[in-house]
């Protein structure tokens, strides 16, 4: 499915590591002729970082999108009865977001970005980016892998000799993925073996 003409969701969530790998997605995006939405969790607006300041990202992906970003929960909210949105993107997406998500926790304007999209039976796009993802966490990728109009970006291990519960969406199949969501379907293979694409030969 072509993406120009949908407007896109890009939640992005507090796996600040994760930034420089996304934020050629939201150009990307742009340039196939989709309009994209940022939307940012407080975590994203108020944590420095060694990856960052504060909200620097934040800055970055709203001057490349070209729009507004939505920082709070009453500015996310309307999402649903506008049905402004085609689809929704999470990513990074972490385990603390998805676990919130799993359990219809709408505590940030990211989920609630999420939620309104869901009411109204569009797709909801996650790619992840989790420590525990092979732990704890993965009752909660099971759950949502199993939810009605969720979808993910194809993940895998990123680092399984260092850190065995990791794993990450491969961000540059968030184009692919959302056209394949946009379709009611999953991008396949969904597991993948991640850490290979950033190997060295």
């Amino acid at each position: 499915m072509d993406l120009k003409g949908k407007t896109i969701g890009f939640g992005v969530t507090g796996s600040h590591c994760t930034y420089e790998e996304i934020f050629p997605e939201v150009k990307r995006l742009v340039d196939l002729g989709a309009t994209v939405v940022p939307v940012f969790s407080h975590h994203v607006m108020a944590t420095d970082t060694r990856f960052g300041e504060a909200g620097e990202w934040a800055r970055k992906i709203e001057e490349v999108a070209g729009q507004q970003a939505i920082t709070s929960i009453p500015e996310a909210e309307p999402l649903g009865p506008s049905k402004r949105l085609d689809v929704m993107l999470i990513a990074p997406c972490t385990a603390s977001s998805m676990s919130r998500l799993a359990q219809a926790n709408t505590d940030s304007p990211v989920l609630m970005a999420a939620k309104s999209t869901l009411r109204n039976g569009r797709p909801v796009v996650l790619g992840i980016s989790t420590n525990d993802g092979l732990g704890l966490s993965m009752y909660n990728i099971a759950r949502l892998m199993n939810t009605k109009n969720i979808y993910f970006v194809p993940f895998g291990q990123d680092a399984p000799h260092d850190k065995i519960n990791s794993l990450v969406s491969l961000m540059s199949l968030i184009p692919d993925t959302l056209s394949a969501a946009l379709e009611g379907r999953q991008l396949q293979p969904v597991l993948i073996e991640r850490w290979r694409v950033s190997r060295p030969s």
